[in-house]
């Protein structure tokens, strides 16, 4: 059965393709190899499968070679747009930086002259007091003198009267006559010395409300220039304090429990500034010590959040030309063992670039550390540590105070590394936390 199946399957394919002989001679015999029409099929179908698979082969190869060079192309194209954009940040942050520092200088200008304006108001205000006790004497003593010299006028009145009904009478009668009419030339002597100084103390009394007057508006030309400086101060805090709040709630920190802790600490010079007080008397704050008080309360508060700010670390902790190779997150293990969490922020640059420690601290670590190389660890305030691994070279020892932007160490390829880079980490409480929190709550402050 099979014979006969082969038999019509040759002789059919003896039409396309004929038996084929291989003849093989040697120095003794010759030999043939026979092709039958059924196996030269079978070798071109065979041939047919290799020749297709190694053309499949080929075109997935060219076009795995063709997207990974696009996907290249793509990832440093998109590298050099994050650096530019990285470039053009830090621009914008020493734009910020100086508009800062010129509105504290501003500020500190204004304060000055709020202190002047209140040493003139102080003394207007003085002068006021003293003028409107001068006149309260002037007028009571000008009604004194009028009260006398109607009481006289009454007195003359009698006499005459007494004198006219006593004419003919007897001599002690006459000389009381004659002593009643010097009494009544005494008593006009002074009626006129008393005229004369009331004209003189309504006169000063006219002077006194005329400076009154001046003093009052001077007072509120003063009164309009402190709310105009009010409110520039008020404004520039309002322009300065905001950022520093937003920064701080972007990383995830309470700024009041971060400035409660700050006042708990602080040990330098200086300290909260003092209430302004312009009363003697205990009495209700007006509006404008009030304003002066706010203010002090808001750059108590500035000057707080700026000690803050130094503590925590917001910095970066490379400056130059890097770029940023992997984020804060799970990812394949660049050693191929498998998916695992990467607790920082990975950024390349050249082998013995400077790094920064990022806030004020001690160094609680510095040595090998197995996976880490060599690691930097940096104890900060409010339960934070930094992390600086890979390094090249240390350049702080352990219990060493550092200040931010103090240089600690040189980017490396030590430890569990595949290039050099550095790996940077912020942990609150000992657990990690994204850097680029941080980094970016920073942006639009430092």
């Amino acid at each position: 059965m099979l014979k006969r199946l082969a038999y019509r399957v040759n002789s059919t394919l003896e039409k396309y393709l004929p038996e084929q002989r291989l003849f093989l001679k040697s120095d003794v015999e010759m030999r043939f190899i026979r092709l039958r029409p059924s196996t030269q099929a079978i070798a071109m179908v065979v041939g047919s499968l290799v020749l297709g698979w190694t053309v499949f082969v080929t075109a997935v190869l060219l076009m795995d070679s063709i997207s990974a060079g696009s996907s290249r192309d793509q990832t440093q194209r998109q590298q050099a747009l994050f650096e530019s954009r990285l470039n053009a940040l830090s621009v914008d942050r020493d734009l910020r930086v100086s508009e800062a520092a010129g509105a504290q200088e501003r500020f500190n200008l204004a304060l000055a002259q709020v202190s002047d304006m209140q040493a003139r108001l102080l003394a207007s205000e003085d002068r006021r007091r003293e003028l409107e006790t001068g006149i309260d004497v002037i007028q009571n003593t000008l009604r004194r003198t009028i009260k006398e010299r109607d009481a006289a006028r009454a007195e003359l009145d009698r006499v005459q009267v007494a004198v006219a009904q006593s004419g003919g009478e007897a001599v002690t009668e006459l000389g009381r006559i004659r002593d009643t009419e010097a009494t009544l030339e005494i008593l006009s002597g002074a009626l006129d010395d008393t005229a004369r100084q009331r004209d003189l103390m309504v006169t000063a009394a006219e002077r006194a409300a005329q400076r009154a007057d001046e003093v009052a508006a001077e007072k509120r030309a003063l009164e309009a220039r402190n709310d105009v400086i009010f409110t520039q101060l008020e404004e520039a805090l309002t322009v300065s304090v905001e950022p520093l709040e937003k920064m701080f709630r972007a990383a995830g920190m309470s700024p009041d429990t971060m400035l409660d802790a700050v006042r708990r600490g602080y040990s330098g010079q200086g300290g909260p500034l003092s209430k302004i007080s312009l009363s003697t008397s205990n009495s209700a704050p007006s509006g404008e010590e009030q304003r002066a008080n706010a203010i002090l309360t808001d750059l108590d508060r500035m000057n707080l959040y700026r000690l803050a700010a130094f503590k925590a670390p917001f910095a970066m902790p490379v400056k130059g030309n890097f770029r940023w190779t992997s984020g804060f997150g799970y990812r394949r293990d660049p050693k191929g063992y498998g998916t695992r969490m990467h607790e920082g922020t990975d950024m390349a640059g050249d082998y013995g670039m400077p790094v920064l420690a990022t806030g004020d601290g001690v160094v609680t670590h510095a040595g090998w550390d197995n996976g880490y190389g060599r690691l930097v660890k940096i104890k900060h305030d409010f339960g934070i540590e930094t992390r600086y691994a890979h390094l090249s070279e240390l350049h702080v020892s352990v219990g060493e105070k550092v200040s931010r932007g103090d240089r600690i160490g040189d980017m490396g390829n030590s430890g569990r590394s595949t290039g050099t880079h550095l790996h940077y980490e912020v942990r609150i409480g000992g657990a990690a936390v994204n850097p680029m929190t941080f980094i970016k709550a920073a942006q639009n402050v430092f």
